[in-house]
């Protein structure tokens, strides 16, 4: 199995932080992800190489190994516990070794657990080793986020069909399980962490579970009261306006926000703030009026 460089798939060298992975990441997989690179054989085969890379050295712990063991982090454990139960046996100056020369961790871990041979002494049973995890990121737009719905996506070249629930959040992370790597040797498959970017909308602005939205008012129906159809994202409302409303202030339209994750029927509010439009274009006889109404 050849070596596969993690940091050089990112772009990167080891001193990387934490940031600079999930940049370097979020670059790459945008400019790789399938949905932009249809048919694409290649570049599906390098985002989920994106994708290996970012599962493991965004993981603290799964970087630490990968560091130590290279190829073999995966299996660090395993050897761990094997070394450990055969004491020095093919250690020598510090370093393991195996008995045919080979390049050292790799060579022990197929005399460890390959083909022909046990494991802690099994009697030629083969050990088990879980798939990897995989993560990825999935767009949403914020009226896909308001409603419960069924998306495919397409991950390492797979298509999978999910439910995304109503009300999910920016940077939430769900699990899918055993649609990650593969199981070597009847081991599970691992899992599938996804991401979701949700995207700003040109008219609602989220809060947690609430919704702020500013809406036109003519003069006349600020000075007067009157009644305004308000868009919210569940439809459109009327709303009664108070007479003498001021620009700038706000009403709130109670469980007209955002649904809340995963309970049923439970929202949170829309905020209203008004923008009075001042009247253009104005008649010689509007004038007047305005002209009476200000020596008045």
């Amino acid at each position: 199995m050849p070596f596969v460089d993690y940091y050089q798939i990112l772009g990167l060298d080891k001193t990387a932080d934490d940031k600079a992975i999930k940049n370097a990441y979020r670059k790459l997989a945008r400019k790789y992800h399938p949905d932009l690179n249809p048919n694409d054989k290649e570049a599906e085969k390098k985002f989920q190489e994106l994708n290996e890379a970012n599962e493991v050295l965004s993981d603290p712990e799964k970087r630490k190994k990968y560091d130590q063991y290279g190829k073999d982090w995966q299996h660090s454990e395993e050897f761990e516990r094997a070394r450990q139960s055969r004491g020095n046996a093919g250690r020598q100056d510090g370093q393991w070794h195996s008995g045919s020369g080979g390049d050292g961790f790799s060579d022990f871990f197929e005399s460890m657990f390959g083909s022909s041979s046990g494991f802690g002494g099994g009697g030629g049973r083969q050990a088990r080793f879980r798939g990897q995890d995989y993560q990825a990121e999935a767009q949403l737009s914020l009226r896909d986020a308001f409603e419960t719905h069924k998306q495919t996506l397409s991950v390492n070249g797979k298509n999978i069909r999910i439910t995304v629930p109503a009300g999910i959040e920016n940077g939430q992370t769900i699990k899918i399980p055993g649609h990650g790597g593969k199981g070597s040797n009847g081991g599970t498959d691992g899992d599938l962490y996804l991401t979701f970017n949700i995207q700003p909308d040109e008219k609602f602005r989220r809060s947690g579970n609430d919704l702020h939205f500013k809406a036109d008012l003519d003069l006349y129906t600020a000075v007067l009261g009157g009644e305004l159809i308000v868009e919210t994202l569940g439809g459109k409302v009327k709303l009664n306006v108070n007479s003498e409303t001021q620009n700038g202030s706000v009403v709130r339209l109670k469980g007209k926000g955002f649904p809340v994750y995963k309970k049923e029927g439970v929202f949170g509010d829309l905020y209203v703030t008004f923008d009075v439009k001042i009247p253009t274009n104005l008649s010689e006889r509007q004038r007047e009026l305005f002209s009476e109404l200000s020596k008045s």
